[in-house]
């Protein structure tokens, strides 16, 4: 066991830890040179077109280091601040993380979240410049900035480039000497973690774990303590770039299980496997529960495929511990899902690997986020959905969730990102700065609301992309906010529905109904398009109809001709107006999104 590290790969978007973890692969032969590709262990195409990682990934290499060989576990890890679960559930799987830094970029904000979550695990941190090959690297100011956050020394701090495979060995050796080895008694009852699942549709569920006390062999009967339900350990092993099946593996190991689950309810992540006649006294503590931050509904396109988005959504929620969903109604849409995100790319991916991995085609509904509501008798409900709101007379107040921003950014653009963080209704709270004035960090109080739609593309964009941003959940404030309502023909479409503040409902509504007006397709009838909130209509937009010259025919006669023709026709369209009824397209649903 003394001769284990488990360790995971830390950083913010794009500072270059799959990179790394590739020349870490390399260099250690852990994959054959003809097996080689850019970002090895992203597996989704996604992944790879987007240049992000989605998914955290282990995988095991052997070292040999002064005559002594050595296991070195790997996690790589996303930096996105909306896998950040999959980040939080890595580090509960090592004892040490490597801290890489863009040596062009410096610290930014996911770096600094990520960092203080392995410092509350009380991982050892080994700090990594990464890039420094770059013309635009900077490595003795970021190397300060990097001392001031963390309070090393200077010698701690590697320099590596991920491209060149510079400061490879030296990080190496560095895992083997600053990280300790995993605690654990392998003759003690057997406890081990399960950190992340995936569904393998010839194999079933397999489960991969970290053993934190005894061992565990091949044909062991074992029992999953949150479900309470017992298997055989059918196969037991390491991950390697594929599986790699083993007899056995004491504490400190990371691997996996297949025991033929077929069933996604029967495993959870963050639950405790231990033996059916010897178990361990108590289950590990596992992750603190997730939070969904933004709400939305999915509805099938076919109402028919409700069972089958019902599946999809488990087997995804498998591999993605993140995703919550409860079913739901819509007048406008059917039976689909409610489904709880961690941020809107979070919700954009699962809408693609939807898509892709299932051939699912679903509709989206608005995001919105969860709102408490009290009513006259001060009871408190959870409202995720505007169209659960209850009846305006009964409310007493609303309180929606405040979010505490962090925003670093160089001087020059602080102008501009004030200006937009208080149009959204934000409060500042502090600003300093931080590396020795060159950059600085901004403090927001602001409602969860304003920032899920798209907020983070106008901070990119002003920012010329050098803000980096991260938030954490601040607690629930009371404010003014109305339901708005969107009517076609006086019919309210529950999908359309939001709640926003009162001071922009007016302007909201009517971007509401002009967008609409461009995007419903023309009927043979006259459509009214209405923004209201409660009985008042605070907005219209009319579609005409579609119409046949009637009055073609007649050239010349009595105008009384015409006019018993377009009368006859009027009675047509008023009659078809009764029975009609208005499809809005999925390009609605979007275009609500992107209302700026």
């Amino acid at each position: 066991m003394k001769n284990i590290r488990n360790f995971c790969i830390i950083a913010h978007i794009d500072h270059g830890k799959s990179t790394l973890a590739d020349r870490l692969l390399e260099y250690t032969n852990t994959i054959a040179a003809k097996d080689m590709e850019a970002q090895v262990l992203d597996d989704m195409d996604l992944e790879r077109e987007r240049g992000i990682t989605i998914k955290s990934h282990a995988i095991q290499m052997d070292y040999e280091l002064d005559g002594e060989k050595y296991v070195l576990n790997l996690i790589d890890t996303p930096g996105h601040v909306d896998f950040s679960y999959e980040v939080s559930r890595s580090i509960a799987a090592c004892e040490g993380a490597l801290l890489i830094v863009d040596a062009s970029q410096g610290i930014q904000a996911q770096t600094i979240s990520n960092l203080y979550m392995a410092i509350d695990n009380n991982l050892e941190i080994i700090p990594v410049l990464n890039k420094c090959d770059l013309d635009s690297a900077n490595p003795e100011e970021v190397a300060d900035q990097i001392v001031e956050l963390i309070g090393c020394d200077h010698d701690e701090i590697i320099h590596a480039s991920g491209k060149t495979g510079m400061g490879i060995p030296e990080i190496l050796r560095a895992i083997i000497e600053r990280i300790p080895a995993p605690q654990g008694d392998p003759d003690a009852p057997l406890q081990t973690l399960i950190f992340d699942s995936v569904f393998n549709p010839f194999r079933g569920i397999i489960a991969y774990f970290k053993i934190v006390n005894g061992t565990i062999r091949t044909d062991d009967f074992v029992k999953f303590v949150a479900t309470g339900k017992e298997y055989h350990a059918d196969e037991i092993g390491v991950l390697k770039l594929d599986l790699s099946p083993r007899k056995e593996l004491s504490a400190g190991n990371v691997g996996y299980i297949i025991s033929g689950i077929k069933s996604s309810r029967e495993v959870k992540v963050g639950d405790t496997i231990t033996h059916v006649d010897k178990p361990c006294d108590e289950a590990i503590h596992g992750f603190q529960e997730v939070k969904p931050m933004v709400f939305a509904g999915v509805y099938p396109i076919e109402t028919e495929d409700f069972e089958n988005l019902r599946a999809s959504l488990e087997k995804l929620q498998l591999n993605d511990a993140s995703l919550t969903f409860t079913p739901e109604s819509s007048a406008a849409l059917g039976f689909g899902f409610r489904c709880g995100f961690l941020g809107l790319l979070h919700m954009e991916i699962i809408q693609e690997r939807l898509g892709r991995e299932f051939d699912m085609d679903v509709i989206t509904t608005v995001p919105n986020v969860s709102y408490k509501v009290y009513d006259k008798k001060g009871n408190m409900t959870e409202v995720h959905n505007p169209s659960g709101l209850p009846d305006i007379t009964l409310i007493d107040h609303i309180e929606e969730p405040y979010i505490r921003a962090s925003v670093i950014t160089t001087p020059e653009f602080i102008g501009p990102i004030m200006t937009l963080c208080l149009g959204k209704r934000g409060e500042l709270v502090r600003q300093e700065y931080i590396s020795g004035g060159h950059r600085m960090e901004l403090t927001f109080d602001m409602p969860l609301g304003e920032i899920v739609i798209d907020f983070y593309d106008k901070l990119k964009s002003i920012s010329k992309g050098y803000a980096s941003f991260d938030y954490h959940i601040h607690g629930f404030r009371e404010s003014k906010l109305v339901k708005l309502d969107i009517l076609l023909n006086g019919e309210s479409v529950d999908a359309l529905s939001t709640l926003t503040h009162a001071d922009n409902a007016l302007s909201f509504g009517r971007r509401m109904c002009e967008k609409l007006k461009e995007l419903i397709p023309r009927q043979q009838f006259d459509i009214a398009i209405q923004a209201a909130i409660g009985a008042k209509i605070i907005a219209r937009e009319t579609i005409k109809a579609v119409r046949k010259d009637v009055t073609a025919k007649c050239y010349g006669g009595d105008i009384s001709r015409k006019r018993k023709l377009l009368e006859k026709q009027k009675k047509g369209k008023k009659r078809m107006k009764q029975i009609g009824s208005v499809e809005v397209p999925q390009k609605a649903f979007l275009a609500v999104l992107k209302l700026d």
